[in-house]
Parts: structure tokens; sequence; C-alpha cells
């Protein structure tokens, strides 16, 4: 059984070591380094806009080295159960339970290590609305915002119900709801869509099987804070001479100051005041102001994409079909996985489901439509 278990075990300890390898404690203690120089600047404390993304970073990059911690130890753990069961150890039980934990811990861990995205550290925000079909409709719907809430305490995540409308006679008619933690908006991203579920409903003194919708839509917690951050090689300096009316207030000398920020192309310029140098503040208060705007405005845009891509409750935006009658099974629609024990998935183990479409988005396979034989 040992032998069996040492077998079953080497594509784990591949996956540590290539998960090891990506994570780069080394490189990642460096950049903590870093970090832990800027924030030692007591000036910084002042300044929230500086302050608050070092302090995310800082976090990030602190988790990310207990993750690779964490596996370090685990793997060396079974390693040691391994070679005390070479050596008349009984270590058998104890190599059947510390595994499966390994492959869960990696498994997640992978999923963290394809986000990339600029959302995807945010924390998200879940809508849940039923389709129609009345009660059937909004009984799924709440069936789901539970699977949504287990999800996020089985990551540790902070859960904060923002608004639910009750249904009329069970279920909801919508949700709202924050999932706070690290990456929940890009693990989650992937369940914006339509879920569909078969069962013999409860509802129906027939006992007849009803096929119920609802939709899932997930946005990013936008952060207000906008941090305007001006490298000095990212700006061309242009001075001339300012114009006038003649006279006495003439110009004779270059003051006047123009500045072009060359990865955006905005440019603002100050030719008001007789000093270069006053020229230039001034000239750089306006780009930074231009350059908050622009910041703001990529903000609105990235709001205005996820609005749109608001999916209606219909047939050809269905993502994921849980169907508990005639058969038990939980199957995405676009990653093609399966999963048998539906009541887990509703219970909140979505980890096969996030970590297919994560895959699925960094391979570039996102499918165009869905197929009404991907539904049996």
């Amino acid at each position: 059984m040992i032998s069996d278990l040492e077998y079953s075990y080497s594509p784990v300890r591949e996956k540590v070591r290539d998960l090891r390898e990506y994570l780069d404690a080394p490189r990642l203690r460096r950049e903590l380094a870093t970090i832990e120089e800027k924030t030692a600047d007591p000036a910084i404390w002042a300044d929230p806009a500086r302050s608050q993304p070092l302090m995310r970073e800082r976090k990030r990059l602190e988790n990310l080295l207990a993750d690779d911690a964490a596996l370090a130890r685990r793997s060396d753990d079974i390693e040691a159960y391994f070679e005390l069961a070479k050596e008349g150890e009984d270590t058998e039980a104890d190599l059947a339970r510390e595994i499966p934990a390994l492959v869960e811990f990696a498994e997640h861990l992978e999923s963290k290590t394809m986000l990339s995205g600029e959302s995807d550290p945010l924390n998200a925000i879940v809508v849940v609305h039923p389709g129609a079909g009345g009660t059937e409709s909004q009984d799924w719907a709440e069936m789901l915002m539970r699977m949504y809430i287990r999800w996020g305490e089985r990551q540790n995540f902070k859960v904060e119900i923002n608004e639910v409308q009750d249904g009329d006679e069970a279920g909801i008619k919508s949700a709202t709801f924050t999932i706070s933690g690290e990456y929940a908006f890009g693990l989650l991203s992937g369940e914006t869509g339509v879920h569909r579920l078969v069962r013999i409903s409860p509802f129906d003194s027939a006992k007849r099987r009803h096929t119920s919708f609802a939709s899932v839509f997930v946005s990013p917690e936008i952060d207000d804070t906008i941090v305007i951050d001006i490298k000095a090689e990212d700006l061309r300096i242009d001075t001339y001479r300012s114009g006038g009316k003649g006279g006495q207030h003439v110009n004779t000398t270059d003051s006047a100051v123009r500045i072009t920020h060359i990865p955006t192309g905005l440019v603002a310029g100050c030719q008001n005041e007789r000093s270069q140098h006053k020229n230039k503040e001034k000239a750089m208060k306006l780009l930074r102001s231009r350059l908050y705007e622009y910041e703001l405005d990529k903000k609105k845009a990235i709001s205005r994409k996820l609005e749109d891509s608001k999916l209606d409750i219909k047939f050809g935006s269905q993502i994921r079909s849980y169907v508990l009658q005639p058969y038990r099974m939980a199957k995405d629609l676009r990653t093609r996985v399966e999963v048998g024990d539906v009541d887990r998935v509703l219970d909140g183990d979505l980890e096969p489901f996030i970590r297919g479409y994560l895959k699925m988005r960094r391979e570039g396979n996102m499918p165009a439509e869905v197929n009404e034989d991907d539904l049996t």
C-alpha cells in the first residue's frame, strides 16, 4: 500500500517543485525588503495614497512567502513519512491524510498563480437574480447565494450581505453581497453568467422535474484611491519664450514650460509666471490633475465594461448546469469540468470549476457560446 501511495505522490511532488520554482522565494524576499525600506520612511505614513498600496503589496508578498513555506513544510513532512515507512514504521494513515491535503492546498495555490489581471486582487461584489419561474427560480437563487457564501467561508474570506430581497413564498428576488479577501474577484471572475438547476421540485405536489435558472454577476470592488506616480524618465520638459502684448511685460527669457507625459501623451503647460521654476511647478500640478482624471476614466471604463458584460438570463449565456435528477452532476459548459458530488459543490466547493476556468483563460480557449448538446 505504501508503494501505491508513493506512486500516486510522484506527480504531486513535481507540482510542488514547479510551484516553488514559480514563486521564487528569494525574489519575493528581495521585493519585500524593498517595500520594507520604503515603509521605514516616516513621511510616507502621512500620505495614504502612497502608504496603502505599499501595505497591500507587502501583505501580498508575505502571503506568498507563507504559501511557499507551507508547501515546503507539508512536502517535507510527507517525505519524512515515506522514510519512516522504509524503516518499518506504520505511517500509512498519516500519508493517506497528508497527501490529499497537500494536493488540495497546491491546487488552490496554483489557481492564485494564474491571477494576473489588474482587478484580480480586489474584493468581489456578487449579485444574484432569479430567472423566470417564480418560486422555483427564487429558491434556486437563494441556493446559489448560499453556495458562494459557503465558498467565501471556506477561503476564510469575510462575507458581508449588502442587500437581500426575499421571495414571495420562498427563496430570494435578488441579493448583493461582498466577499473580501486576497484575489476574491480573480477567483470568482468566471462565475458571471446563468446557472441552470434540474431537480424534482419541492414545491410541486406532483413531484415533477423542473428546470430553473438564475444569473450571477461578479464585479470587483473598485478602490477609490488613485495613486499618481509620475516618474522623471516619463516626462519631456520643453521651455520656450512666453508671448505677451509687448512693452515692459515682454518676456525675454525662456520661462514658459510645457510638460509631456510620454506614456499617456498628456500635456500640461504654463506661461503665466515670470519664473520658469513657478511655471514648471504649476504645469506639474496641471499634469497631475489630468493624470488623475485619466486614471479615473480608466476605472470608470472598467465598471462600464463589466456592466455591459452582464448576461441575460437565457439559454445562450448559461455557464454551468447542476443536475440533481435523474442523475447527479455539476458540469461547467465552457471548460467541460464535471463533478459528480453536486452536493459538495452546492456546499461551496468550487475549486475544480475555478481552476478549470482560470486555466482556460490563461490558454485563451474561451468558447464563443454554449451549444445545446452541452446541457446533457
